[in-house]
């Protein structure tokens, strides 16, 4: 067993997580401000079904607020922290910019303070495929390099890269960061064009699609992002004595740093999608076509040959089944 602090436990990802480290008999202390950035209720109906749990603890904070998360590494021996919070999404971040550096950039400097004065053994942030931006070598690898973001989301995420290799290479902190490739699945985030869209299709309403659908997604289910997290838990990255600052890696260092993809490693374009969600809701949906907006990228397609060589795992859940489950979930949930 090992004491595990997850930031964002109320969020998607950090609520499934949390369920499975604790199923996995870890002790588990869950951080999260409950913001209001989408529905709070769907927080607090995931943070319900954790409270009470044996070996479950939450703590109620903001990552900005650096008395609250040098209070929580000061009564608690954390043995591995993964930080999940964070302000999310591309859109969100062309109206309200401050957000985004207060949580996302100040928040991440308190965790990477707390690791450093609280001898964690592993860090595992949370990173996105929005830090890939303007490129287009397609697949994208951890090996390319990210220096043109096209959105304040995907420069904060860079941010954090950053600032986690400068603590791994001056305090020896082991660091690993996962870019997440467009997660979905049930207890999801309703700011996500999938949830989005089938509550519009159930109530007969018009989804909007941008760039006429001329888009590419690797979508990535919920479970195996959790996998994928619990696998790299164990793979504390080592101090790279073969690392070469003439022909820099961007995914290593000779720091203990490490940087991995987790998506599905297939891309799928944005119609067929539709047309599996329809299926699976058994409606049709009412199209509204738009232009291509700002901050958006037209492919995100993962090369996860370095999750699968260190971990030996790679996302494989086939889209038309995730999206079976979400629904289904969905159904359930709003009745």
């Amino acid at each position: 067993m090992s004491n595990v602090l997850v930031t964002g436990a109320a969020g998607f990802i950090g609520f499934h997580l949390t369920r499975r480290l604790l199923r996995d008999g870890h002790r588990v202390t869950g951080f999260d401000n409950l913001n209001d950035y989408y529905d709070v209720s769907l927080k607090e109906a995931r943070l319900s079904l954790l409270t009470g749990t044996d070996g479950f603890e939450f703590v109620r904070g903001g990552l900005e607020n650096r008395s609250t998360v040098e209070e929580l590494f000061r009564s608690r021996p954390f043995d591995c922290v993964i930080n999940l919070a964070a302000q999310a999404g591309v859109r969100y971040s062309l109206h309200n910019p401050h957000s985004y550096i207060d949580s996302n950039v100040s928040g991440f400097l308190n965790i990477l303070e707390g690791c450093r004065h609280s001898q964690i053994k592993h860090l595992i942030y949370a990173s996105s495929s929005s830090v890939y931006g303007a490129n287009s070598t397609i697949p994208f690898s951890e090996h390319h390099s990210v220096d043109h973001p096209v959105s304040l989301y995907a420069a904060t995420k860079k941010s954090n890269e950053l600032m986690a290799h400068t603590y791994a290479h001056l305090f020896g902190i082991p660091v690993t960061g996962l870019r997440f490739f467009t997660v979905y699945g049930p207890w999801g985030r309703p700011d996500m064009a999938y949830f989005s869209f089938t509550k519009a299709i159930l109530e007969g309403r018009s989804i909007d699609i941008f760039n006429n659908g001329a888009m590419r997604r690797d979508f990535t289910y919920i479970d195996d992002i959790v996998e994928g997290i619990t696998r790299v838990m164990e793979c504390i990255p080592p101090t790279n004595h073969t690392w070469d600052s003439q022909q820099a890696d961007p995914a290593s260092s000779a720091a203990p740093y490490r940087l991995y993809n987790i998506g599905n490693n297939h891309p799928v374009e944005l119609g067929h999608f539709i047309a599996l969600l329809e299926e699976s809701l058994g409606r049709h949906a009412i199209k509204n076509y738009l232009p291509m907006q700002p901050g958006e990228v037209l492919e995100t397609y993962a090369d996860v040959t370095d999750l699968a060589n260190a971990v030996g795992f790679t996302p494989s859940t086939p889209l038309a089944e995730g999206l079976a489950q979400f629904t289904r979930w969905y159904r359930e949930y709003y009745r």
